[in-house]
């Protein structure tokens, strides 16, 4: 039983600490994929080192600590409330060509870092993103701003009439 409540204290204080560190840290793993990922080879090594800790007791762990991710997802699944708090929301950076700096500030992420996704999209001005969202795998989406003027634009019968 030992067992058990080791690994859900790590579980806990790493998945809080990487919710604390940031959207951009993490890369394209949620924390769930993260914390998993860094927990398994250290459970399993123990037993594989042929110490104090038996294969049971490497299984117990491991199936614990997917007993733990399976109860997170759902738990954020169920209940929206508990869904905020454990997974990360997306973040406006950029609204209509202005960049949203307390929303930059808050999510550590530079000017230089926003306008090379910018380039990426194929935009060269700020004035031509509508939207730039943090999302909470920590890439940033780039929406450009519609620049064909409202009376040009084909309608969905002109589309299906060519």
């Amino acid at each position: 039983m030992d067992t058990v409540f080791r690994v859900a204290i790590v579980y806990v204080v790493l998945f809080f600490a990487f919710r604390v560190m940031g959207k951009r840290e993490l890369g394209s793993l949620t924390p769930f994929e993260l914390v998993t990922l860094m927990i398994v080879p250290e459970i399993v090594s123990e037993a594989m080192h042929d110490g104090d800790h038996s294969l049971t007791n490497a299984a117990i762990g491991v199936m614990t600590l997917f007993l733990l991710v399976f109860a997170t997802s759902v738990i954020t699944h169920r209940f929206p409330r508990a869904a905020k708090v454990l997974e990360s929301q997306p973040t406006v950076l950029v609204s209509e060509g202005k960049i949203v700096e307390d929303a930059m500030n808050v999510e550590r992420v530079s000017v230089e870092d926003l306008f090379g996704e910018m380039h990426k999209a194929g935009i060269s001005r700020l004035e031509d993103v509508r939207w730039a969202i943090l999302e909470g795998d920590g890439r940033i989406a780039i929406i450009a701003r519609d620049r064909t003027p409202a009376g040009s634009r084909p309608t969905l019968r002109d589309e299906v009439l060519t």
